[in-house]
């Protein structure tokens, strides 16, 4: 899952670099750098901030410790790649609809699973 999220945070960093054009992503809505700059931008704040939440949910399991924010925030993560990933299949292109839907469908069922995780 934290390599997923790591992945995904380096094609925001590919694309915010021009390594990979913006005019292949989001959904090809993007029509200028500073558009994609500021959707980049806010995409790396919220993986950054998913990334952070996971590593407080590691250490409370292993901690045997609860805690409902961090659960409710992780299922609020998972809400978000399900819309995300009605987002992708509206993409003009294919590898974004195909790729795209399959990698936030399974965050999605994953964050789920994760905020769900029984403390022993």
């Amino acid at each position: 899952m934290l390599f997923i999220i790591e992945l995904l945070l380096a094609l925001h960093f590919a694309i915010l670099f021009g390594l990979i054009s913006y005019e292949q992503v989001w959904a090809g809505s993007l029509q200028t750098k500073e558009e994609m700059f500021r959707f980049e931008t806010v995409s790396i704040l919220i993986n950054l901030f998913m990334l952070i939440v996971l590593f407080v949910k590691r250490r409370l399991v292993k901690k045997q410790l609860k805690n409902r924010v961090v659960d409710y925030l992780l299922k609020a993560c998972g809400v978000f790649f399900a819309l995300n990933t009605l987002g992708n299949l509206f993409a003009e292109s294919k590898v974004e609809l195909i790729l795209g839907s399959a990698v936030t469908l399974t965050l999605s069922v994953l964050f789920f699973v994760i905020s769900s995780r029984r403390y022993e």
